[in-house]
């Protein structure tokens, strides 16, 4: 009876479902993943970079006149005509004297401002975010707000209106390079414009130092203030401030678009590249001297950055300090 039952019952349980097919999951290997994400932007620093460096360095043995496509070999006439011309060679004292200002001014102001933002806990994203704005802002619109609008030499402008509240002339702050007012105007603006970007460099490496070394200095003795900040802080931040220099450097050498609408037409006080795309683009479009010259700066930035990384110790193990 209960055999029989037990087939009843078996026979009436509906039958499992067939299995099926399973699904093909894509897998490859991690080369194929590396070369799948990393490609596309390979393929443009090919095209958009490695090949223009590529035709400029081609381009600089060559005359090049009004052309890309030149067919006289000239050697290295180019070069010699370039480092004799009188305009590149002041174009390079004027960056001097602009990386002079500019460097220790933007890694003075963005580290106290990191030190502000580090230590105030109201609003802290909000000030974070003000003083980071400035960033997104264009190189441009900030050179014509500062021409138009700040140092515009009017009496109606802001600069000139300040400065008239203590008895002050009206000042032509680009009018002239005798005396070089114009500095003013274009480290000030590259200043609000870079500051914030280095701020959060130096809040990061702030928030990385280990809050065990201050304690520890407050049992020794140490006061809160200056000698903490000397003796603890600023050795913390050696890796990140010779990051952040070496990148103001750079930065500098490339400074274009503060100098070419601040200053317009002027012939003085123009930086290396405002040259080479007068010399490039200009009346001649003396594609080859141009080149040679970018080539000529960017071997002087390696130079420059090499000496001063080398000096500073960057890229040193913990082990060598």
């Amino acid at each position: 009876m209960s055999t029989t039952t037990t087939r009843k019952a078996a026979s009436s349980a509906p039958a499992p479902a067939p299995k099926g097919r399973p699904r093909r999951r894509f897998s490859a290997s991690p080369t194929a993943n590396f070369w799948l994400f990393t490609g596309p932007f390979l393929i443009g620093l090919v095209i958009f970079v490695f090949v223009p460096i590529g035709w400029s360095i081609w381009l600089s043995f060559f005359e090049a006149r009004f052309t890309v496509t030149p067919s006289e070999f000239v050697g290295f006439e180019n070069y010699k005509s370039i480092l004799t011309d009188v305009d590149f060679r002041n174009s390079l004292v004027t960056f001097t004297v602009f990386a002079a200002f500019i460097v220790p001014l933007t890694w003075a102001v963005s580290l106290g401002l990191a030190l502000l933002v580090n230590r105030i806990t109201i609003m802290r994203a909000f000030f974070r975010s003000a003083f980071f704005l400035p960033t997104a802002v264009s190189y441009v619109a900030a050179s014509l707000i500062w021409k138009m609008s700040l140092f515009n030499g009017v009496r109606f402008g802001l600069a000139n209106t300040v400065i008239g509240w203590f008895g002050v002339d009206n000042i032509a702050w680009l009018a002239s390079p005798d005396p070089p007012w114009y500095w003013l105007v274009i480290v000030t603006v590259r200043l609000w414009l870079q500051s914030g970007f280095y701020m959060i460099l130096f809040i990061a490496a702030l928030q990385n130092i280990p809050k065990e070394l201050y304690e520890a200095a407050a049992i020794d003795g140490a006061k809160p203030g200056w000698q903490t900040f000397r003796h603890i802080t600023l050795p913390q931040l050696r890796a990140t401030s010779t990051a952040v220099i070496l990148l103001l450097l750079i930065a500098a050498y490339q400074a274009f678009d503060e100098f070419f609408n601040l200053l317009s037409k002027a012939t003085w006080g123009q930086p290396p590249l405002v040259e080479l795309y007068k010399m490039a683009l200009g009346e001649n479009q003396n594609y080859g001297v141009g080149s040679a010259g970018a080539v000529v700066l960017t071997l002087l930035i390696c130079v420059v950055t090499l000496i001063q990384g080398k000096i500073m110790g960057f890229g040193r193990g913990e082990e060598s300090k």
